[in-house]
C-alpha cells in the first residue's frame, strides 16, 4: 500500500499556522480516483472519499473536521467563525483555532494565507474564472488584515506550457490589467498559453501583498503526484488544507 505524503508548504509562516497539500496517493479510491480523492462530487464512492478525508484527518492531526465548501468558481468567501457561514462558496476564512479551512483542485490554483501573527488563517479556490471575478482579493479583504501584515503560498496548479484557453479568457484579465498580457503567450494553434502564477502574484501585489511563496509546479504534467481534471477529465481532487493553533 502506497504510504499517503503531502506537500507542506515551505513558507515563512509563524509556528502556530500549519498548512499541507494532499497528493494523490495512499487513499482508497480506485480508478479513475485512484487514489486520495478528497472529493464527493466527482462520481467516487462516498465510502471511499469518506475513509480518505479520515486518513488525512489523522495524518495531519487536524484539530477537526475540514470545511469542504461547493465551489464553483466563483469570489464568495465563507466566514467560517459565523454559526451559518456559507457552504457554497470558493474561499474561506477563520481566526477560530478549531476551523479547518480546506480547498479542493485537480488544476486549479489553491492559495493558502497567513496572519504574520498567526490570528488568521484562509484558502482560496483560484481557476482563471476565480482569479478574473477577484477571489484572491475578497479573501483578503475577509481576513480584516492589512495586506502587509499577511503572507500568501501558490499551490499546484496546472502550469502554463500545459493551459491552454480562448481569447475569451485573456481578454478578461486585460480588460482590467492590460499588463496581464504579459501572462498569456501565442501558439500556433491561435490560442494562448495561460500563466496562472504570474496571474496570481500580480493580483497580490497589486492589493499590497507582498510575501508570496510557492508556485512552479504542473499539475497536467507531473501525474505521478497529482490529479488534473484537464489531462484525465474524470479523476479525482485534492486538498490544500491550512489551520491554526
Amino acid at each position: 500500500m502506497t504510504s499517503l505524503n503531502t506537500l507542506i508548504p515551505d513558507w515563512r509562516a509563524p509556528e502556530r499556522v500549519h498548512a499541507a497539500f494532499t497528493l494523490r496517493h495512499g487513499g482508497v479510491s480506485v480508478r479513475p480516483y485512484d487514489s486520495l480523492n478528497v472529493g464527493i462530487h466527482v462520481g467516487d464512492s462516498a465510502a471511499a472519499v469518506a475513509e480518505n478525508r479520515a486518513r488525512i484527518h489523522r495524518k495531519l492531526l487536524l484539530p477537526g473536521e475540514p470545511v469542504w465548501l461547493e465551489q464553483v468558481h466563483g469570489a464568495q468567501v465563507s466566514q467560517l467563525d459565523q454559526s451559518s457561514h456559507l457552504t457554497r462558496a470558493d474561499a474561506s476564512v477563520t481566526h477560530s483555532a478549531a476551523k479547518v479551512c480546506a480547498i479542493q483542485v485537480a488544476d486549479c490554483m489553491p492559495v493558502l494565507f497567513a496572519a504574520r501573527d498567526g490570528s488568521a488563517v484562509g484558502a482560496a479556490h483560484a481557476g482563471w474564472r476565480g482569479l478574473a471575478g477577484g477571489v484572491l482579493e475578497a479573501t483578503v479583504q475577509s481576513l480584516s488584515i492589512a495586506p502587509s501584515q499577511l503572507i500568501a503560498w501558490l499551490g499546484p496548479a496546472i502550469g502554463p506550457e500545459n493551459f491552454e484557453v480562448g481569447t475569451e479568457v485573456r481578454d478578461a484579465f486585460v480588460a482590467g490589467d492590460a499588463a496581464a498580457a504579459e501572462a498569456f503567450v501565442a501558439n500556433d494553434r491561435g490560442r494562448w498559453q495561460c500563466d496562472l502564477y504570474w496571474l496570481a502574484r500580480r493580483r497580490l501585489a497589486s492589493i499590497g501583498l507582498a510575501s508570496i511563496s510557492g508556485g512552479g509546479w504542473c499539475t497536467y504534467a507531473d501525474a505521478g503526484r497529482f490529479f488534473s481534471y484537464r489531462r484525465d477529465g474524470r479523476c479525482g481532487r485534492m486538498a490544500a488544507l491550512i489551520w491554526r493553533d
